[in-house]
């Protein structure tokens, strides 16, 4: 993925969707580990993938094998009711075996799977370790392992063992095959463990070497070698996927499409207002949050429905003369034509978004209403971007949440949730950070939300005349727990020379308010 230069966030936006997707599970967090395996946890509702820069291949193969990684884990996610650590052979004969068991289960969902599936697995096959290469019992775990899920070993192994691994193997088949049957799920797989560590003769707490899953990124593998590898899947997995054609593993025509639209919308999105370190403003960097906790869905889609007409821009009137005659309206004396009348906004909005401490207590409310608006502006498809300020380490900061070339999405929405309430109202000195990037932009509407007095009044008039001058209509929403303090705050913000304020004093009327100003503007 080097060359590609894709950012974490949209990596982790992709395996976000897929993940949520595949496994039925909507408040499923994925990121990054640097850890040599993926680790799913279950209770965190957490997928951690291997870094897609550790896998070998073309930047195509290294997608092709992250989204595989991507749909074993979230079927461990839908299937699975534990999972144990890999560390001792005990957990990882039991991982193995509901490895063999999720995959069985989702290929019967997912049936377009079975050509990538067989690219991972060749894939998986270079990456693991020769046997003579393995010390002690672990050898013993890993021919299991490499016989049980790849059909082979590599290397050699002494008759006595090999029969054994062989044996295990083959019950271990039949064991999966049985709670495939009968509808078994992980707990009673776990108990059949101990007759698989049984023929294997050896103990449950018998260490496996954290290398043993993967052998790192410094592998080279050459085109030569992984068609060697193919060959060798495709023969040894037959039974499970029956014919397979070669050509069409190597094209990857199922993914190639989907790859190239991220590769053109990177291309696109390459330095599109997320380079501006340089001007005062920040990009959040965490891409493990959680931000299911601040979708309000039931907000959300009320809003959608109640601006519907906003996005096909037509809006039906009843008039004297139209187009159609209501017969209905005419009996009942009201206007008995109607017609469709067109509704535009094409006004660019810039959003701020206090989170001093003073909106602390609210802070998870406040950025439900926030995101709410952001998904409604982005259904609209009115263009928009979004900044948000705190104080942090004792400096201002202005955080870039959402640029206006970029469309809201789960990224934006991980940005938002990462910004702590923190610090006083210095609503100047963000102003001052952020009017290089909006001179430049020419938006039409500057809008801020803020919940108290700036500290420096006479500053922020003097840069909200500026920002005037550019010819940028400033207005101001004044956020309060109740009626008085936001009427209140809404008044303090009208002398400091903003065109519009208004007062709000339930976070969830936020966003209706700053769509009205957009229907007047």
């Amino acid at each position: 993925m080097q060359s590609l230069q894709l950012r974490n966030d949209t990596l982790v936006e992709i395996a976000t969707f897929l993940a949520r997707r595949w496994s039925e599970r909507d408040r499923i967090v994925v990121d990054f580990s640097d850890k040599k395996e993926s680790i799913t946890k279950l209770k965190e509702n957490k997928i951690s993938l291997v870094s897609p820069e550790k896998f070998s291949g073309t930047d195509f193969d290294k997608y092709r094998q992250f989204r595989v990684a991507i749909w074993y884990e979230s079927m461990r996610v839908k299937f699975c009711k534990k999972i144990l650590s890999n560390d001792h052979a005990f957990g990882f004969i039991l991982n193995t075996m509901e490895t063999r068991r999720i995959e069985l289960l989702g290929r019967k969902i997912w049936r377009g799977m079975d050509e990538e599936l067989i690219f991972y697995y060749s894939y998986l096959w270079l990456y693991r370790q020769q046997l003579g290469n393995i010390l002690g019992k672990s050898r013993i775990v890993e021919a299991f392992f490499q016989k049980f899920l790849l059909g082979d070993i590599k290397g050699e192994l002494q008759p006595s063992f090999a029969e054994r691994v062989y044996l295990a193997s083959n019950m271990a088949k039949q064991i999966v095959a049985e709670a495939i049957d009968n509808n078994h799920d992980t707990d009673w797989l776990e108990k059949k463990v101990p007759e698989i560590l049984k023929i294997l003769n050896i103990d449950a707490l018998t260490t496996v070497p954290l290398n043993v899953p993967w052998k790192g990124p410094g592998l080279l593998v050459t085109p030569q070698d992984f068609e060697k590898a193919l060959q060798k899947i495709i023969q040894n997995k037959e039974d499970d996927f029956g014919k397979i054609d070669p050509k069409n593993i190597l094209a990857g025509k199922s993914v190639a499409d989907e790859f190239k639209v991220i590769k053109d919308e990177n291309k696109k999105n390459e330095n599109k207002g997320l380079g501006i370190e340089s001007i005062g403003i920040q990009i959040p960097g965490s891409s493990n949050v959680d931000e299911t906790r601040i979708y309000d869905q039931d907000l959300i889609g009320n809003l959608k429905t109640k601006f519907k007409e906003w996005r096909t821009s037509w809006k039906e009137q009843h008039v004297i003369s139209g187009d159609e005659f209501d017969e209905e309206s005419y009996i009942e004396g009201y206007n008995p034509f109607f017609t469709d009348v067109k509704k535009s906004i094409k006004s660019k909005i810039v959003i701020l978004l206090d989170h001093s401490s003073s909106i602390t207590e609210q802070q998870v409310e406040y950025k439900k209403a926030t995101l709410a608006l952001c998904e409604v502006l982005g259904f609209l498809k009115i263009k928009f971007s979004v900044f948000a300020f705190n104080t942090t380490q004792k400096q201002v900061i202005c955080w870039m949440i959402k640029p206006e070339e970029t469309k809201w999405n789960n990224a934006c929405a991980k940005r938002l949730a990462q910004i702590e309430a923190n610090g006083g109202t210095p609503l100047a000195d963000v102003y001052q950070k952020i009017f290089p990037t909006l001179k430049s932009k020419k938006p039409d509407i500057f809008l801020t939300l803020s919940d108290g007095e700036p500290s420096d009044p006479d500053a922020v008039r003097s840069m909200v005349k500026s920002f005037k001058t550019i010819g940028i209509k400033m207005v101001a929403i004044g956020v309060g727990r109740d009626t008085y303090s936001a009427t209140t705050i809404a008044n303090n913000l009208k002398y400091l020379g903003y065109e519009k304020t208004l007062a709000v004093s339930r976070l969830k009327d936020i966003p209706n308010r700053v769509l009205t100003v957009l229907e007047t503007s």
